[in-house]
């Protein structure tokens, strides 16, 4: 059986500073094999590379969320991914391979072990299409439990398979910018359908995997303009990971910190990167953005001026009763913004020019 390399066990600290709540949207935990033993059908036989690992590697990026994406070699026995979401204090989440021995219950247990999406390999060397049937009838599954589903693509199978994807009714997310050849070039047939996929309100991609579209090899930059184009059309459908530990990487192990740093090259303005690495992410999987105040966070704000003086009159009151034991009363300091979701649901300095 097939055996990969490890990742670089020395990570960089990255030069670029991830901001607060980033989300590592793609990585693994493999085994180890001695608590939770590989599928025996599995295609290629890792190193363990444990949460232990992962959360190291974490801390030496500044990464604070992570999104753990069941592999093939673990098959559909979950357990070390949700040992690693258990682990976590509540840092990560999960998405799930599952067969068709799955139950009710079982999504209902996967739920609450923090999984929110089911991963389908089509991949020719993780064993090639799925059973269509099977696929199509696990979806109303995961519509119901508000979950997406994770598409692992080879670039021809965005041209045999678009018109399929297009009319998922779950939100999809596709792989490593759908594996497309970086040495074919922005025009190739295949990128050109995932730019159209990416059209669709459900569509999703990952602009990571720059070390497996490569063929120039480190520090991966041909990767970059492909992310750029993907990042352009659907800015608030992208999403960023390291892939780590890098499975079946034959030709060029990246170092994590060097991934990191391409970053604010795929994404040079920091309100896309913050949707990219914070914003994004948190709303597919539904995690809290408390405390991250930043361009395009979805914040919940309220500004005041501490230095206005204004006199409380009723009929100024949105409630419908406008009953206050303070009219007439002169304050100091007074509510000129709202902000609810990263909307402006109210603004006084434009209402009152509207007057």
């Amino acid at each position: 059986m097939k055996t990969c390399a490890g990742p670089d066990p020395h990570p960089k600290k990255p030069r670029f500073a991830p901001p607060p709540n980033t989300c590592d949207a793609h990585c693994h935990v493999f085994g180890p094999a001695s608590a939770f033993p590989y599928n025996p059908a599995r295609s290629y036989t890792p190193p363990d590379a444990p949460k232990e690992n992962l959360m190291a590697l974490h801390r030496v990026l500044g990464i604070e969320r992570a999104v753990i994406v069941q592999a093939s070699c673990h098959g559909s026995d979950n357990r070390a991914m949700l040992d690693a979401i258990a682990a976590s204090g509540g840092r990560y989440r999960g998405v799930a391979i599952v067969d068709e021995s799955v139950t009710d219950r079982d999504f209902r247990d996967l739920h609450e072990g923090g999984v929110r999406g089911v991963r389908f390999n089509f991949v020719k060397h993780l064993g090639g299409m799925p059973d269509l049937y099977f696929f199509k009838s696990v979806l109303p599954r995961l519509k119901a439990m508000g979950w997406h589903l994770i598409l692992h693509l080879d670039a021809a199978d965005l041209l045999a398979l678009s018109e399929t994807f297009a009319t998922l009714p779950v939100p999809f997310v596709i792989d490593h910018m759908g594996r497309v050849r970086a040495g074919d070039g922005l025009e190739q047939r295949s990128f050109r359908a995932l730019l159209d996929l990416m059209r669709r309100e459900h569509a999703w991609v990952k602009v990571c995997g720059s070390e497996r579209i490569s063929m120039a090899g480190p520090p991966f930059h041909d990767a970059v303009p492909f992310a750029r184009e993907l990042i352009a059309a659907a800015p608030d459908r992208v999403l960023w990971g390291t892939d780590w530990p890098h499975p079946n990487i034959a030709r060029h192990m990246p170092n994590d910190g060097d991934l990191v740093d391409l970053v604010p090259l795929i994404a040079p303005d920091p309100a896309i990167r913050q949707k990219l690495l914070v914003v994004n992410p948190a709303r597919l999987l539904r995690l809290s953005e408390n405390g991250s105040i930043a361009a395009g966070a979805l914040a919940d704000i309220t500004i005041i001026d501490p230095n206005c003086e204004w006199t409380v009159e009723p009929d100024m009151f949105r409630s419908k009763s406008r009953n206050t034991p303070f009219a007439g009363m002169r304050l100091k300091g007074l509510g000129i913004a709202t902000i609810v979701g990263g909307k402006v649901i109210f603004d006084r300095r434009r209402e009152a020019a509207a007057q």
